[in-house]
């Protein structure tokens, strides 16, 4: 099969569109014929060499697909030949084809394109994980989102609003009103304003519940601050660094804060069965009938896979980057 490979680990030059043997299904995977996979940060850290795939899995990069299913492993029952699934991968989505346990496969609802499909999983069942399964964001409550224009960050505040709490994101400017679209109540710039500051005064002095972070050392005494009493701070990234040279813990008792991180690439196959089955049952409906939806920043030919990277590492875009693959990517 076609995939998109690396001749080496670095820039977005290395990335090249080459040939590799077809994978091979286990008794639960669906071989996918992917349409369409998307580009998420970890796929710039591991074309860098610093985030390799967990230990079994491809070292093809992508980590979430939409596609049909071409074959299905002796045990599957979940899905047949012919049906249009998406769902999220440890590796292999840049390719061909992909192999996608049936447990985490999702059933693409009728009349969604394979690009707004792709633009779901990753984003989407991180979103739902940081807010729900460790935040335990409740309804009436207030959520701070970082890069709130970030494929994570547009999945969050809807699922936020959903959840019935009220939400502030960080973003630069010219990304405010897609944010203030999706249902933000208040979009700060990050690059002008002090976020700690105008959450202060948003909020008349309590602070927010929730801060869902992807910035770390760089935003972390910030978001102590930002956080009211009892608040929980949720770490999915270390885009401003990843060391504090000084950390003052007083905050974290005198607000009784919970500091929690967490990445979702390597967690077990159980773990990530029950959060697709419990975020369908949260959200599917609501792709349907269109409370919720894929936000996309663009669509590329595979064959144009080095600018697509090169557009997330200038941080351009505002949603998903989602690359057509096979024919339907030129």
């Amino acid at each position: 099969m076609k995939a998109i490979l690396l001749k080496s680990f670095g820039d977005a030059d290395q990335l090249y569109l080459g040939e590799c043997p077809d994978p091979q299904p286990g008794p639960h995977d669906l071989v996918v014929g992917v349409r369409a996979t998307a580009l998420n940060r970890a796929d710039l850290l591991q074309r860098q060499g610093k985030y390799p795939p967990p230990p079994g899995e491809s070292e093809i990069l992508g980590l979430e697909v939409a596609g049909v299913v071409e074959g299905v492993g002796e045990r599957v029952r979940r899905f047949e030949v012919g049906d249009r699934v998406c769902g999220l991968l440890a590796g292999g989505g840049y390719a061909e084809k992909a192999l996608l346990n049936e447990y985490l496969a999702l059933p693409i609802p009728a009349g969604m394109s394979f690009e707004q499909a792709a633009a779901i999983p990753e984003a989407f069942l991180t979103a739902f994980q940081a807010l729900v399964w460790l935040a335990d964001l409740q309804e009436g409550e207030a959520v701070l989102i970082h890069a709130g224009a970030s494929g994570v960050g547009t999945a969050a505040i809807q699922l936020a609003r959903g959840l019935g709490a009220r939400v502030y994101v960080t973003a630069s400017e010219p990304k405010h009103p897609l944010c203030l679209e999706l249902g933000a109540a208040q979009a700060i710039d990050y690059r002008n304003e002090d976020f700690a500051e105008e959450i202060r005064r948003l909020t008349k002095g309590r602070g927010v519940q929730v801060v869902i972070d992807f910035i770390g050392a760089a935003y972390l005494e910030r978001n102590l601050e930002a956080l009211s009493l009892d608040g929980r701070l949720v770490l999915l990234a270390l885009m401003g660094g990843a060391k504090v040279p000084e950390f003052r813990l007083l905050p974290l008792l005198r607000k009784r804060l919970k500091v929690m991180g967490s990445t979702l690439r390597n967690r077990s196959l159980e773990y990530k069965t029950a959060l697709t089955h419990a975020f369908k049952a949260f959200a599917w409906e609501g792709f349907k009938d269109g409370t919720f939806r894929p936000v996309i920043d663009s669509v590329f030919p595979w064959a144009q896979v080095a600018e697509a990277h090169r557009r997330m590492e200038a941080n351009l875009n505002q949603g998903k980057i989602v690359l057509l693959v096979g024919e339907e990517g030129g």
